[in-house]
């Protein structure tokens, strides 16, 4: 991060919990336009990763280079040394956050940390972004532990997300692809949503493939944001989509994880010319 760069101020500052850490996003207003800002170390230090060597790291980096930011944050002063206060620092976009964190190996961070790392890397631009777009403030990973159950309400529950998957996966299909197949096709779809709904999770692709897919996307798109000096990772995501005509990459049917991968692969093949990183 350039010291001759003038600290930005935010507009909003909000402490988001995800899972059992609280983490710190700040709303900045860049020539009328709103994007939200992640400060890294504070996420070094939850992740029990070094904040100097992933500086360095970031500094090296063709593209998050040229986004790491320093933001005004507000820090919390400590009852013990003081300080706190408005402190600036070193931010990347929202949209980058997963950029920077797929570059942190699963595999090379202690194991005491693994999970935590690798449960990052999955949800945590998610919440992040739903905090300030629909003013989600918490992930609470005990309502997916109370949906188990066989409860009225959570058999309500799940029909009711089953028939909003159909609406939503229906009208994709229809603005995106103009799709016009058979009555059969359409009623297959229908039914593997609920299905997958009602916890008949064997027709969609495992946690771990789904994570496989999410990192095999990420990595693609880093190597193409590089190149084309944009953010691709909607775009990645959108034609994978696309090709595999699924609303979401956690609705892969289990008998297209393998080309789904492949086609991954060779992508990321072509920009690179090696292999995925995984």
């Amino acid at each position: 991060m350039s010291k001759a760069k003038k600290a930005l101020v935010p507009v909003e500052q909000k402490q988001v919990d995800f899972y059992e850490d609280t983490i710190t996003a700040v709303l900045v207003d860049r020539a009328g336009k709103m994007e939200v800002f992640v400060p890294i170390r504070p996420i070094c230090e939850l992740l029990g990763v070094d904040w100097a060597s992933q500086s360095r790291r970031i500094n090296r980096d063709p593209v998050l280079s040229k986004k790491l930011t320093g933001v005004v944050v507000k820090t919390t002063p400590d009852p013990v040394t003081g300080g706190g206060g408005p402190q600036t620092a070193s931010c990347l976009p929202l949209d980058y956050l997963n950029g920077w964190l797929f570059g942190i190996s699963a595999s090379r961070v202690k194991t005491e940390v693994r999970e935590r790392l690798i449960k990052y890397q999955e949800r945590c631009y998610e919440v992040l972004a739903e905090a300030f777009r629909e003013g989600r403030l918490t992930a609470d990973p005990t309502f997916d532990e109370l949906l188990v159950s066989d409860s009225p309400a959570a058999q309500a529950y799940k029909m009711a997300v089953a028939i909003m998957k159909m609406a939503r996966q229906q009208i994709l299909l229809e603005s995106k692809f103009e799709i016009h197949e058979s009555r059969l096709d359409d009623h297959d779809m229908r039914l593997e949503t609920v299905e997958a709904a009602l916890g008949k999770s064997d027709r969609y692709i495992s946690n771990t493939q789904a994570s496989r897919i999410s990192q095999a996307v990420k990595a693609v798109a880093m190597e193409f944001s590089k190149k084309s000096g944009r953010n691709e990772y909607g775009g990645v995501y959108g034609q994978l989509y696309r090709k595999f005509e699924v609303a979401s990459y956690r609705e892969l049917p289990a008998n297209k994880y393998e080309d789904a991968m492949g086609w991954l692969s060779e992508w990321y093949q072509q920009l690179t010319d090696t292999d995925l990183p995984f």
